[in-house]
């Protein structure tokens, strides 16, 4: 009877280790599964926020196209003032500046 009762023991350890074995197993599939969730949630977010930030470069880019013709003409004609009022003042002191550099070349200093 004594051997009865030790190999009852034995059966009933090897169904709880069993049944423990089942327990992890289970709980080991379902981490698996959260994980993969929250990977797929994590790369959705992701696809999302690039998709935010992509258009948001190309309206700056937009933007700042459009303004760039603008940019482009305005220095144009900045340029263009500039040119113009140094050959105004190179023409009004032309005169004073070839008198002044003939009087130093043929004045002789001792």
């Amino acid at each position: 009877m004594a051997t009865n009762r030790g190999q009852g023991g034995i059966q009933q350890l090897l169904a709880a280790e069993q049944e423990a074995q089942l327990i992890v197993n289970a709980a080991r599939n379902e981490k698996l599964a959260r994980l993969k969730q929250a990977k797929q949630e994590a790369e959705k977010e992701i696809a999302e926020y690039r998709a935010q930030m992509e258009r948001e470069f190309q309206r700056k880019v937009a933007a700042s196209s459009g303004d760039s013709g603008a940019n482009v003409k305005r220095l144009e004609l900045e340029t263009e003032a500039k040119i113009h009022h140094l050959q105004t003042q190179a023409g009004r002191i032309s005169e004073d500046v070839v008198q002044m550099l003939l009087k130093h070349v043929t004045s002789v200093k001792n």
